[in-house]
């Protein structure tokens, strides 16, 4: 059985932090409602929702993959 962890995301290197947001972002083609954004601003909405505390970095050892999800999950 694998086990999921949460990530501080604080102890990443931001260059890594950045590309874990990055990768995140392109693979859910994530709608951001009546005008699109560009990378860098959901790459930017992403890091506040981190910083903010709503969205938490999670590594999954089963999987060996990592996602960022929202915090009521993991409570």
């Amino acid at each position: 059985m694998g086990y999921i962890m949460i990530i501080p995301w604080q102890r990443l290197n931001p260059d890594t932090l950045t590309n874990l947001i990055e990768y995140f972002v392109l693979r859910e083609g994530t709608d951001y409602g009546e005008h699109e954004q560009n990378l860098t601003e959901k790459v930017k909405d992403v890091r506040q929702q981190l910083e903010c505390g709503d969205v938490v970095l999670v590594w999954s050892e089963l999987h060996e993959t990592f996602n960022i999800m929202p915090r009521k999950f993991h409570c």
